[in-house]
């Protein structure tokens, strides 16, 4: 049987503050939505935008992140997989919802930009691994140094 895959990569902004639960288990759960959007032409020549929204779902150690650093407003990239849920209501009415499920999370804004601060993020090179990347700021353009580059540079 042939592989197949199952990945959604965005990068939006928040449209609500995410709601944290915690499971019986005692496992984090955030459920938040992330708005994408993409601008075209019309056929009359006007620039038309075009916003879609997204459920996403967030678990463990990756909601508790969600929970400190992301609030309504924020950018940031996500990867994930794409799931749908079914259930009956109390009427036996089917009720269906599709949402990513997160499992890799960079916040892009700074602080002041709807998010408290960028930097972190969590791979999912495996699902039991707890791998941060705490990234060290860039140094100030004024503090880089600059060299002139000559023809003898070139190694061509």
């Amino acid at each position: 049987m042939a592989k197949s895959i199952n990945k959604a990569t965005l990068i939006g902004n928040v449209g609500k503050d995410p709601e944290v639960k915690f499971l019986p288990s005692g496992t984090a759960v955030a459920n938040f939505t992330l708005a994408t959007s993409e601008r075209f032409k019309d056929k009359g020549g006007e620039f038309q935008e075009r916003t879609e929204w997204h459920n996403l779902v967030a678990f463990q150690r990756l909601a508790e992140i969600v929970r400190d650093y992301v609030k309504k407003g924020s950018k940031i990239y996500v990867e994930g997989r794409i799931q749908t849920r079914s259930w009956d209501d109390k009427d036996n009415q089917k009720h269906y919802k599709t949402e990513i499920v997160v499992n890799d999370l960079v916040l892009l804004s700074g602080r002041g930009e709807g998010g408290e601060s960028g930097g972190y993020s969590r791979s999912s090179s495996s699902s039991s691994s707890s791998s941060y990347d705490q990234r060290q700021p860039a140094p100030p353009d004024d503090l880089v140094q600059s060299t002139e580059i000559t023809d003898d540079d070139i190694p061509f």
